[in-house]
């Protein structure tokens, strides 16, 4: 018996979802960008979020949409949260957030949801909220609507590189081409670009009032290794900070050593420990 069931969670419940969020504004930043647009009502939402915790104390949260997300997850929500959705179907396409809740979840999941494709258990998440010690690349700069078919190619380069899959399979192509128009045409993308082909880029992908999440960082391969990416992120790091959040965070895999020096160099700093678990 759980003396805390889980519960899902309204608008007329916001406010106290915001304080969780609130407290842990790197790893929950996705899921809270999703709610200032959409709120809480899940026929408004592209997910639905559940709540661990007495009324009036809500102690940890699992979103559950495309991913799932745990939230300031304890053990014993951990528990509860694994008990409601272990006979579920899985819709969601990757477990993600703070590393032992999401590893703690897995381990109840396993044994009704299949082997995943990948399992990454350690994804330090870095942060900074001071403009970089490297000076800013001055080639890189916002993409403009006009060169959205220029960014695609590269878009789709970074994430099968990244995901190991392409994310025009199965045919989701159009929904990602969407995805990175929405990206340029908001002002989140940047590029540098020499001879109408894309060398360096960036998003900011997620954004709330405490910070812009960095992902989607790609070097042309032709371009790798003469030491573009330090000034390419110190131009990204210096114009979301003065234009967008007052801090810049994002999370990298702990084996890819060259990007986790590039971003030292630009200042960023230890905030914790991410896990993804890719079906």
């Amino acid at each position: 018996m759980l003396t805390m069931p889980v519960r899902q969670l309204g608008e007329t419940e916001r406010s106290a979802v915001m304080r969780v969020l609130d407290s842990d504004p790197f790893a929950t930043a996705q899921v809270a960008e999703r709610i200032a647009a959409h709120g809480l009502s899940w026929w408004r939402s592209d997910g639905r979020i559940y709540g661990y915790g007495a009324r009036r104390h809500l102690e940890s949260l699992l979103w559950s949409g495309a991913h799932l997300t745990p939230i300031l997850a304890t053990p014993p929500a951990v528990e509860a949260f694994a008990e409601l959705i272990a006979g579920e179907h899985r819709i969601c396409s990757s477990i993600v957030g703070r590393a032992d809740a999401v590893l703690g979840l897995w381990d109840h999941l396993a044994g009704t949801w299949g082997h995943p494709r990948e399992v990454r258990p350690n994804q330090p998440i870095l942060a900074t909220g001071e403009l970089p010690p490297v000076r800013p690349d001055p080639a890189v700069r916002l993409a403009e609507n006009a060169e959205i078919d220029l960014v695609f190619p590269a878009a789709v380069a970074m994430y099968t590189e990244e995901v190991g899959v392409s994310p025009l399979a199965d045919g989701g192509g159009s929904g990602y081409k969407r995805r990175v128009a929405e990206l340029v045409r908001s002002r989140r993308t940047y590029v540098r670009i020499e001879n109408r082909q894309v060398v360096f880029k960036a998003e900011l992908a997620v954004v709330t009032s405490h910070t812009a999440q960095v992902q989607g960082v790609w070097v042309n391969p032709a371009w790798r290794g003469l030491g573009i990416a330090a000034p390419a992120m110190a131009a990204v790091v210096t114009d979301a900070l003065r234009r967008v959040a007052p801090t810049v965070s994002l999370y990298v895999n702990d084996y890819n050593h060259a990007a986790r020096r590039v971003y030292a160099r630009c200042g960023f700093r230890s905030a914790g420990t991410f896990a993804t678990i890719l079906f």
